[in-house]
């Protein structure tokens, strides 16, 4: 498992290397625009080529994009979907010109039209999505669906909604999965213990299957199993322990997966990356 962290890309996405480096990250993710805004210039082919050439020559073993939080593709409001569509177009042809092979997505929130419903626009909007692809350009691009807390009308807090997911889409082979342990524990799903870790990963082969999960999020929880809050907490002082991190990092099943905390600032107000970054390395075997 390759660890690191989200940083920020203020001032240009090389710059997010660069933070990740000063962090002694092994891998990387960051927002390739404005995470609350729907639009946003997009970037140049200067600008593009310079991350690039950051990234290749930084020694990171794997980098992702977030996706901007207000892309719900089942939003019962025609004018957010719409939006949300050019917007998630926009941020694939990002990743496309920066050479991100992974781009995050929190799967959608359903806003009271039921879970089927839900799941089954998510996919049609996805299809409508791709339709606009123009010459395979997001080709190199894998749409990686998050699991959630379970907050509200969010859907993919059940492995069974990731499931369904991957039998609607139109391509599976373009989609993936990353895991989010903070969303996993608020939705029910213990890897505190090394008997339920393992329950966990035989639960989500089963349904999902492992050949889909392509990352991590690294957060603990400051709220408690089952909780559905996401509330994300420092490693190892949340609800989540550090024994389930103990397990991940010595997992052979993810050896090549890149992997990032998302935890909160230290309470000196400072960015906690760097030493939850330190704290996983030290926990390898």
């Amino acid at each position: 498992m390759y660890v690191g962290a989200h940083e920020s890309a203020s001032g240009g996405p090389y710059t997010a290397v660069e933070r990740a480096l000063d962090d002694e990250c092994e891998a990387l993710q960051l927002f390739t625009k404005n995470n609350n805004r729907w639009t946003q210039r997009m970037w140049t082919e200067e600008e593009a080529a310079q991350f690039r050439q950051h990234y290749a020559k930084s020694g990171l073993k794997g980098v992702m994009s977030h996706s901007a939080y207000l892309i719900n593709l089942c939003s019962k409001t025609a004018k957010t979907v719409e939006k949300s569509k050019v917007a998630l177009a926009d941020e694939l042809t990002r990743c496309a010109m920066l050479g991100i092979p992974y781009l995050v997505l929190h799967p959608g929130s359903h806003t009271g039209q039921g879970e089927e419903a839900g799941l089954r626009l998510i996919a049609e909007n996805l299809e409508r999505v791709y339709e606009t692809e123009e010459d395979g350009q997001w080709q190199d691009v894998t749409l990686l669906f998050e699991n959630t807390a379970g907050q509200g009308t969010c859907l993919g807090w059940r492995f069974e909604h990731l499931a369904d997911l991957f039998e609607r889409v139109f391509d599976p082979t373009r989609f993936g999965v990353c895991f989010d342990t903070c969303h996993a524990h608020a939705a029910g799903y213990d890897l505190t213990e090394r008997e339920s870790y393992e329950a966990v990963w035989q639960e989500f082969d089963a349904i999902v299957g492992l050949d889909h999960l392509k990352a991590f999020h690294l957060n603990d929880s400051k709220k408690p199993l089952g909780s559905r809050v996401d509330r994300h907490e420092l490693l190892g002082e949340g609800e989540v322990g550090l024994d389930a991190f103990r397990f991940l990092v010595n997992d052979d099943r993810f050896a090549d997966i890149p992997a990032v905390v998302e935890t909160p600032p230290l309470e000196s107000g400072e960015d906690s990356f760097a030493e939850m970054v330190a704290l996983l390395k030290g926990l390898r075997a």
